[in-house]
């Protein structure tokens, strides 16, 4: 996990990677706190987290259950796209998104920077935000201008270099398609089970990163791009992880 720069869960960390996972986005109780009983969690710490998150608006609760709410909502729609394969096609347009005023509270300006973030859009200066047109449009709020058209600048290569770290987010990736490749057989080995919580945490690290990555179109990435490879891999270990996951719910 080290390699892969992943902290060890928490129990907040364990109850939303669960239900951003789960479509629809609910659980029991006592799942959740079978699974973070595997990561060494006391159902106490698990009961304490639940309830925070339900008090912020994170959760709603019923009958024993808790389902994602509010902004997580968002977020878990944000993931499900990030695990789309993108179109290869590209007409060399962008968008650009530009916030008209500066008189908006700091609330206003982190839920905005979420949603461009959400929509894999890139901050080129403060309140400025580009990104290829291969994707959806990102989303339009109050005092904003979101236009879509062709881009002239001196270096179109060095203009990606700026509003993303390529190099940086390729050796992610390679980091990543390696655990990947290296866990897969051991989901379906006698030694699975004991492992769930580590093939838990490699789920969720895929899954940060494809959520993150910003699915550029070929031409403005590099000849190898290992990111492009990371979705298929990824539904490949996900149809496994599943399994065992229903089956030790099932046993919950």
């Amino acid at each position: 996990m080290s390699e892969l720069g992943i902290d060890p869960l928490n129990a907040r960390s364990v109850v939303l990677s669960s239900l951003l996972g789960s479509h629809p986005p609910r659980q029991s109780a006592r799942s959740l706190i079978a699974l973070a009983e595997r990561f060494g969690i006391r159902p106490g710490t698990v009961r304490t987290a639940l309830s925070r998150m339900v008090a912020s608006g994170e959760l709603t609760t019923d009958d024993a259950s808790y389902e994602l709410a509010g902004r997580l909502l968002d977020r878990q729609r944000e993931q499900d796209i990030g695990r789309r394969v993108i179109d290869a096609s590209w007409d060399g347009t962008w968008w650009s998104v530009i916030v008209e005023s500066d008189r908006r509270s700091t609330a206003e300006r982190r839920s905005f920077r979420a949603s461009m973030e959400g929509a894999r859009m890139a901050e080129l200066r403060p309140d400025i935000w580009l990104r290829p047109a291969n994707v959806p449009a990102p989303p339009r709020s109050e005092g904003v201008i979101v236009t879509r058209g062709p881009f002239e600048c001196d270096d179109v290569g060095d203009l990606v270099g700026r509003l993303w770290p390529l190099d940086s987010i390729e050796q992610q990736a390679g980091r990543l398609e390696r655990v990947l490749h290296d866990h897969l057989p051991v989901i379906d080995s006698p030694a699975g089970d004991d492992a769930l919580a580590t093939t838990f945490t490699v789920a969720a690290a895929a899954v940060r990163f494809l959520r993150s990555e910003p699915q550029l179109p070929g031409a403005l990435t590099p000849v190898t791009w290992t990111a492009s490879s990371i979705r298929p891999l990824y539904d490949e270990f996900l149809v496994v992880f599943q399994r065992q996951l229903r089956a030790f719910f099932a046993g919950a």
